[in-house]
């Protein structure tokens, strides 16, 4: 369309040359006017339908940066509160572990308490046990012994006299000889 009608100018602008303002200037003027039309007839046209689509196309992204802005600034404010949320967590179980081990401690405290407490009841016990035993087995030894000895005596007696002493006689002199041996 602009070569047609830069073909047409030019022919009408060498027929009709001019002496005016416009010619002195080397402007033809029926040039001028046909490109203003041309121009004006492009802005329309652009302004008609070139213009409004893109101002659509330039409104959607706004629309879709201002989207993103605000899409951008939530998930920032949705990280800090999780990373706050994460801080607390970790805050928390901190505190809970540090709880366990001091409960498992005092635990494990007392349970050693506690065994040796066993320990030396059991101790005391077989300690206990053991003097019973040995009261004991000094009783026993003590009654073997002086029954022992009480038959040595006869023994020794029945040589010495050289004749068997009743047993009732028998007993109350080694009785009596036992005592005085004290």
């Amino acid at each position: 369309m602009f070569h047609i009608t830069q073909t047409l100018a030019n022919t009408t602008a060498e027929a009709e040359k001019s002496d005016s303002l416009f010619g002195a200037l080397g402007i033809d003027i029926r040039l001028l006017v046909l490109q203003l039309i041309a121009f004006s007839i492009l802005v329309w046209i652009l302004s008609k339908y070139v213009y409004p689509r893109l101002v659509e196309a330039i409104d959607k992204r706004e629309r879709a940066i201002e989207e993103s802005v605000a899409a951008a600034n939530e998930a920032e404010a949705k990280a800090e509160k999780t990373q706050k949320e994460v801080e607390k967590l970790f805050k928390e179980a901190r505190d809970e572990s540090a709880e366990i081990v001091e409960t498992a401690h005092k635990e494990a405290t007392n349970m050693v308490k506690e065994a040796e407490d066993k320990a030396k009841k059991r101790a005391e016990q077989i300690v206990s046990d053991a003097r019973a035993q040995l009261d004991q087995d000094i009783v026993k030894a003590r009654t073997t012994l002086r029954n022992e000895t009480t038959e040595l005596v006869a023994l020794a007696t029945e040589k010495i006299i050289r004749e068997k002493v009743d047993v009732k006689r028998d007993k109350s002199l080694i009785d009596a000889a036992i005592k005085e041996a004290r």
